[in-house]
């Protein structure tokens, strides 16, 4: 920096121009590029916090090294509705006004591109939406549907419990495949779009995984709000189990030892990917896993892991499930990896028995008792020793008694060895009314047989 001495010995006195020469770089370059950084810097945060799309436009493509998955289709995903809020079995409430009737709907398009086209938009039926579509989540991408849903129809269901819920189920063709249509009804409220597309953010971070149903999109940016899954064409396992008893069923149905102990690895794998994030299923039932066209199973029932893991304040306990919780719960002990293993040998039991009620001869307030007592699950009929050793190692009063999972997959692998192909026989067909009361619904939980 140049002294004042410096100046005056090289300029008259009065002579400004020259002395601004001289600190030039003090007065005019340093303030300049400070003003210039600034500005920059106010410039992008104002668009990070206004346009964060042209940002991601900007910002070079640093996101390239690292995988991310991409959902192919719409935007995001979740799923069926098991009785209470996700089975593919289950509630079909009257149909969404601006989703047509199957007859009428053929190849309407559900999702709004994120920029508009440059060519006339394409003729679309009148639209009236009821609401304001809930601003899309971040971590969703926003996609264009490539094809429009095809061969709409109601799902069939197989029981129905009465709910509040506010989804309509359907079944459709996209890409030259069968899909789920989980879609919100035009009656939902604010809270209820915000959980709907809350968890389909929850399952796209989730990730995908071989025995988890693969989920393929949501459209989310107009109304209605769908989210898409791929069709598991047998359903939920408890109804797969039931028309395993009966005879002469179309598809054929059948269950073997064999196949209880391979599509229990399958759930097992499926479990040990949520322990591996930290996450307890909570809701592990027959219920809760899908079985496909090619039996294999997988794990479904993740809404109550989406609000436990968002702390949601509204969430009840299900009365239903008491006879599949672990005794820690019943007495409202925090729940462990180790509740899930409890959970998991009563799901064995009931694929054993093809779908009875586990303790159906135990009420639901004398059950905490009847573990007190060291007393466990009946024996199934037809039920080898290797997989009811499975059952009652899972089933142990103390948590810490019970395997891990990765013991409870090893067991099962070595069992799958030696377990025998004969096809499972029950006596009879399900009462529906008897096997809610003896799961453990009861007079508090109004239900209707369809």
């Amino acid at each position: 920096m140049s002294s004042p001495s410096g100046s005056d010995s090289r300029c008259q006195p009065g002579d400004t121009i020259c002395e601004i020469r001289v600190y030039e770089q003090e007065v005019i370059v340093v303030p300049i590029f400070l003003l210039s950084s600034f500005l920059v810097t106010l410039v992008f945060i104002l668009l990070l916090r206004f346009c964060p799309e042209k940002v991601d436009r900007i910002r070079p493509n640093a996101s390239k090294s690292t995988p991310r998955r991409v959902l192919q289709g719409i935007d995001a995903p979740p799923g069926l509705n098991v009785l209470e809020h996700e089975s593919i079995a289950l509630d079909t409430p009257s149909s969404y006004s601006t989703f047509h009737p199957p007859n009428t709907y053929q190849s309407k398009r559900l999702s709004t591109p994120v920029s508009l086209p440059s060519g006339p938009p394409p003729q679309q039926q009148p639209f009236t939406p009821s609401f304001t579509p809930v601003v899309q989540p971040r971590e969703l991408p926003r996609q264009r549907l490539p094809e429009s849903f095809n061969l709409v129809t109601p799902l069939p269901v197989a029981f129905s419990l009465r709910s509040d819920s506010a989804v309509s189920l359907y079944r459709a063709r996209m890409d030259n495949r069968n899909v789920v249509l989980r879609v919100l009804n035009d009656s939902a409220d604010a809270s209820e779009r915000h959980s709907f597309l809350g968890f389909a953010s929850f399952l796209a971070q989730l990730g995908p995984h071989p025995f988890l149903p693969e989920l393929l999109g949501v459209v989310s940016l107009r109304a209605p709000l769908v989210t898409v899954v791929e069709e598991l064409e047998n359903r939920d396992l408890l109804s797969y189990l039931w028309r395993c008893r009966q005879e002469k069923v179309d598809p054929p149905c059948e269950m073997t030892e064999r196949r209880i102990f391979t599509m229990a690895q399958q759930v097992a794998s499926a479990l040990e990917f949520l322990h591996n994030k930290d996450l307890l299923h909570g809701n592990l039932r027959a219920r809760s896993v899908l079985v496909s066209r090619e039996f294999t199973a997988k794990l479904w029932g993740l809404h109550g892991v989406y609000s436990r893991k968002n702390q949601d304040s509204t969430q009840r306990d299900d009365p239903s499930m008491k006879k599949w919780q672990a005794p820690e719960l019943l007495v409202r002990r925090p729940a462990g990896h180790s509740s899930d293993i409890w959970s998991f040998g009563i799901l064995l039991y009931e694929m054993a028995s093809l779908g009875e009620a586990p303790f159906a001869e135990i009420s639901v307030n004398e059950l905490l008792q009847f573990h007190q007592r060291g007393k466990t699950l009946k024996k199934p009929a037809n039920c080898s020793n290797t997989l009811y050793a499975v059952m009652k190692a899972c089933c142990q009063w103390k948590d810490q008694d019970r395997p891990t999972l990765a013991e409870v997959s090893r067991k099962l692998v070595s069992g799958e060895k030696s377990a025998a192909d004969k096809v499972l026989k029950a006596s009879g067909p399900v009462n529906i009314e008897q096997y809610l009361q003896e799961a453990g619904y009861g007079e508090a939980n109004s239900y209707t047989v369809f």
